[in-house]
C-alpha cells in the first residue's frame, strides 16, 4: 500500500474505518497519535516522530468479520437472555445522557451478557453490562441487577475510559483487561481474551450502527 495513512479520526466510525485496512498493509506494524484537537491519526509507515506503534496490529484480531462468535463468557444465569430490542429505550437514553454511541453501549451489553439482567460470570461480574462488585461500589451501583442501574454505571465507566484513552477500540479492551493494561502495553494487551473481546464488541456495534464504511 505504500505508507497509506488514514488521518483526523474521532469516534467509532474513525476506527472502524482504520480496521478496514488490509492484512497486507498492516503487515509491517500501526502507528497511532492524537493531536492537541484529540484528532486521532494511524499510519503503517509513520514520518512524524508523534507516532507510536500499536503493540497488538489490528491485523491479529481480525476486526472485519460480521460473525457470530462461537462462545460467549461463560454464566451462571437465573433467567434467560431477553430479546435484544428490550432495552434499546434505555440504552439511547443512557448513552445519549453520557455521550456514549448507543451502539457501542449495545455492543458491549451484547458481548458481555447477551442481554441477560441477570447474569453472573465465572469471576463474578454481575448483570447486563458485567459489572464488578468492586466496579459497582465504586459507581455507586444500588442493585447491579436493575437494569438502569447497571447500564447507568456500565455507561459512565465507558465514558470514563473514553475520556482517558481518546480511542473508542483502546476504551473497550480497557473495559475488558482493565485500564492499567491497556496502560501498560500503549494499546490493546496482548491477551487472547481481551483481543477476541474487542473483536466481538466491535462486530455487534457493525450490527447494531450499521456499516460506517457504506
Amino acid at each position: 500500500m505504500g505508507g497509506r495513512a488514514v488521518a483526523g479520526f474521532r469516534g467509532l466510525a474513525g476506527a472502524l474505518l482504520v480496521m478496514s485496512l488490509g492484512d497486507a498493509a498492516l503487515a509491517g506494524g500501526l502507528y497511532r497519535f492524537v493531536d492537541e484537537h484529540g484528532g486521532v491519526h494511524y499510519t503503517d509507515a509513520p514520518a512524524d516522530p508523534r507516532y507510536r506503534e500499536v503493540r497488538a496490529p489490528v491485523s491479529r484480531l481480525r476486526f472485519n468479520t460480521y460473525a457470530t462468535p462461537t462462545h460467549a463468557r461463560p454464566t451462571a444465569s437465573r433467567r434467560a437472555s431477553r430479546p435484544s430490542a428490550e432495552f434499546d429505550p434505555l440504552i439511547e437514553e443512557l448513552g445519549r445522557n453520557h455521550g456514549v454511541a448507543p451502539a457501542l453501549v449495545k455492543a458491549v451489553i451484547a458481548a458481555e451478557s447477551h442481554f441477560d439482567s441477570q447474569a453472573v460470570s465465572s469471576k463474578g461480574a454481575q448483570g447486563l453490562m458485567q459489572l464488578m462488585p468492586a466496579t459497582a461500589d465504586m459507581l455507586g451501583v444500588g442493585d447491579p441487577f436493575e437494569p438502569r442501574d447497571n447500564v447507568g454505571a456500565g455507561v459512565r465507566y465507558l465514558r470514563q475510559l473514553l475520556d482517558r484513552f481518546g480511542d473508542p477500540v483502546w476504551a473497550v479492551a480497557a473495559y475488558n483487561a482493565g485500564p492499567e493494561a491497556v496502560d501498560r502495553y500503549g494499546g490493546i494487551p496482548p491477551y487472547s481474551e481481551t483481543q477476541e473481546y474487542v473483536r466481538r464488541v466491535m462486530a455487534y456495534y457493525r450490527k447494531y450502527h450499521g456499516d460506517p464504511l457504506q
